[in-house]
């Protein structure tokens, strides 16, 4: 609540599918913010579309909206961020998505992650999906760093297997495009590399195994902050 309520009492929450009201995240976030009038844009793809950053942007402009809560994985963060961005432009959405030079300013954004894949939380990129345009296509700008961040591995409980696997490949892939770059004498972050890959093929079997541990919980959404960093 602290970090919500310094930017203003009208609250953006984002989020996917429903599985933060099946694994109760939803209503502890509804109760921690009581006080707070909270808006709602639900629904958010797993690519997540233009349309409905132009939805979230107008609710923002059309109920002089805060500051966003962003409360899922990747595609909602992404998502949030370029809803921020748009709901301070006067034009298209998709123009800050094609020109990431065009976003002048964001409003504030905060996350509470539940899904270890992307590292989207810890940097200011996102990528879009517009259908109308066969286009998925990357936007990057220092305004979409989210303002904090709230990673509790046990968030990551209820997360099915195959979405955990799929979020640990995630988190490889991203790190073998810093691992096998042009630049030999990058000692340090290959080091770094290595012990995330590291720890990704130690604990995604114990997660599978055993969902409700911490420790495989905590180390895998710790590698997926750091091979953003």
């Amino acid at each position: 609540p602290d970090l919500i309520k310094q930017f203003g009492n009208k609250v953006l929450l984002t989020y996917g599918g429903g599985s933060i009201k099946r694994n109760g995240i939803y209503d502890e976030v509804q109760d921690l913010l009581k006080g707070c009038e909270i808006f709602e844009l639900s629904g958010i793809d797993p690519n997540p579309r233009i349309e409905t950053v132009r939805e979230g942007a107008k609710i923002c402009k059309e109920n002089d909206i805060d500051v966003i809560l962003a409360v899922g994985g990747g595609s909602t963060i992404d998502c949030s961020k370029v809803i921020a961005a748009a709901a301070k432009y006067d034009g298209d959405a998709w123009d800050l998505v094609m020109d990431g030079s065009l976003i002048t300013d964001a409003l504030p954004l905060v996350d509470i992650l539940t899904l270890s894949a992307t590292g989207t939380e810890m940097n200011f990129n996102a990528v879009i999906t517009n259908f109308d345009v066969k286009m998925k296509q990357g936007t990057a700008s220092k305004y979409l760093y989210p303002y904090a961040s709230i990673l509790d591995p046990t968030y990551t409980y209820t997360v099915p297997a195959n979405q955990t696997a799929a979020g640990t490949a995630d988190i490889m892939s991203h790190t073998f495009e810093n691992y096998f770059q042009e630049e030999d004498n990058a000692f340090i972050t290959d080091g770094l590399s290595e012990s995330i890959l590291r720890a990704s093929i130690k604990y995604l079997p114990i997660a599978l195994e055993d969902p409700e541990n911490y420790e495989a919980r905590s180390n895998l959404m710790w590698a997926r902050s750091e091979e953003r960093r």
